[in-house]
């Protein structure tokens, strides 16, 4: 589009964006249900008045910054490396149930804070929460450097961690859907791998430096480099719209109930969301009860979230021209499967690895993929509001999916089977629920939705 005066390109812009955007062919189709036909109509109201470019050096720098940011938050996916640590030292006379507790109170204030924390971005912007969630982070990192109880544990890093995890999760991924239309799902993908990464690199990160250096200093070197990477990504992330900076009530406008497709989605969401965390938490324990050292075990959290990386670029990179929720449905039933055929059977390192990998690539896509199929059947104003509403209704699920678990393998006896058939179960149902979300957008099997 040239660059003239006058109001020709800003229409032919909008003619353009009707015609071709998020969800194709659904715009022009008279058949389509009224909510395809306004997520296709995605109404903005941006700085100067313009469209989101999908270019730019204050859209990719944002996305830079969002995956710098993520990365800082990334540690709550390496959970399972601190759970085997903690079961071997500071809290080893704590059942291994309990000390789950701790980072399902970590997952649970990351995703409860997502509905405050997004109403807060659509009225003032990102920076009103990623300044305290930053200072809040790096308080909670030096002060998990001196915890030595479960409650001190419990208190510092399930809570104050998580808290300042929440604070800085959403804003990246608001903040980027606002720079991005054609392009949101790829660059949603690119921001949220930042968190993937962070899950390969502080595994190993923290065995190795546990034994040389001890505990304490581990974790505050860990706060030093947070602090530089909060500082990088409080540098980089803007906004688009522009933001009312006024008071708004903190609970979500009740149309959200009567959005059917919205609804399915975070219902199914919820059951996914509920299940996906099992393996993360248990296959380091779980491959030690089949021969494998310890030492290795916490390598298999670190390849899940290698899995996990690849897992949330590359699905988002072809969701962006096959359809976000095309992707997302079978995704989920992917991961479902793998539990039942694969995990179930797994007995030595190698098929656990095996499972390890392609269950984190899935997980990786599912959680890439749920911001964006939001983003693609809401209003942009609200898309802060919905993403918050997804993940807050979604925190009860990860709050109880690990104790959950960890219940069912107590009542039976140290047996892995009925967590494995919980988590299958819980990842089928999210998958049908996701199913039928997008069939309510669009009831044509073969579109782009």
């Amino acid at each position: 589009m040239s660059e003239t005066a006058g109001p020709w390109p800003l229409i032919s812009s909008l003619l353009n964006y009707r015609s071709h955007g998020i969800t194709g062919a659904l715009s022009e189709d008279k058949s389509s249900t009224p909510t395809a036909t306004i997520a296709s109509e995605e109404p903005l109201r941006t700085v100067g008045d313009t469209l989101p470019q999908d270019r730019g050096t204050k859209a990719w720098l944002t996305v830079f910054g969002g995956v710098v940011i993520l990365f800082c938050t990334g540690q709550v996916t390496a959970f399972g490396a601190f759970e085997t640590w903690y079961s071997e030292h500071q809290l080893h006379d704590v059942p291994l149930s309990t000390i789950s507790w701790i980072g399902s109170l970590q997952l649970w204030m990351l995703y409860f804070s997502g509905g405050f924390v997004g109403r807060i971005f659509d009225a003032y912007g990102p920076h009103v929460t990623l300044i305290p969630g930053s200072v809040l982070l790096i308080l909670s990192t030096m002060l998990m450097s001196i915890c030595t109880k479960f409650y001190h544990f419990l208190i510092v890093q399930g809570f104050l961690t998580g808290l300042s995890y929440g604070l800085l999760f959403y804003p990246p991924f608001a903040a980027v859907a606002t720079h991005f239309t054609k392009l949101r799902a790829t660059a949603v993908g690119i921001t949220i791998a930042g968190s993937g990464a962070a899950g390969l690199v502080f595994p190993v990160f923290y065995r190795q430096l546990f034994v040389r250096i001890g505990f304490g200093w581990t974790i505050r070197l860990s706060g030093f480099i947070l602090l530089f990477l909060c500082v990088l990504g409080n540098a980089t992330i803007t906004s688009r719209l522009t933001h009312q900076h006024k008071f708004i009530s903190p609970l979500p406008d009740a149309r959200v109930l009567r959005d059917a497709p919205f609804i399915l989605l975070v219902i199914g969401c919820f059951f996914v969301n509920f299940g996906l965390f099992i393996p993360f938490t248990y296959l380091p324990s779980y491959s030690v009860t089949h021969g494998v050292l310890s030492s290795t075990s916490l390598y298999i959290v670190s390849a899940m979230n290698g899995g996990s990386v690849v897992g949330r670029i590359v699905p988002a990179l072809i969701a962006d021209f096959v359809g976000r929720f095309n992707i997302t449905a079978p995704c989920t039933f992917l991961m479902a499967l793998l539990a039942f055929v694969l995990w179930t059977f797994a007995r030595s390192l190698a098929p656990v690895m095996a499972f390890g990998i392609l269950y984190g690539c899935f997980a990786g896509a599912f959680l890439a993929m749920q911001i964006p199929c939001v983003t693609q059947i809401s209003d942009i104003k609200e898309v802060g509001t919905r993403i918050g509403v997804l993940y807050s209704v979604s925190s009860f699920a990860v709050l109880a999916g690990s104790p959950t678990a960890g219940a069912i393998f107590q009542a039976g006896g140290g047996g892995y089977t009925g967590m494995i058939v919980l988590c299958g179960m819980l990842n089928l149902v999210g998958s049908l629920l996701i199913l039928l979300s997008r069939l309510r957008v669009d009831g044509r099997l073969l579109v782009r939705v």
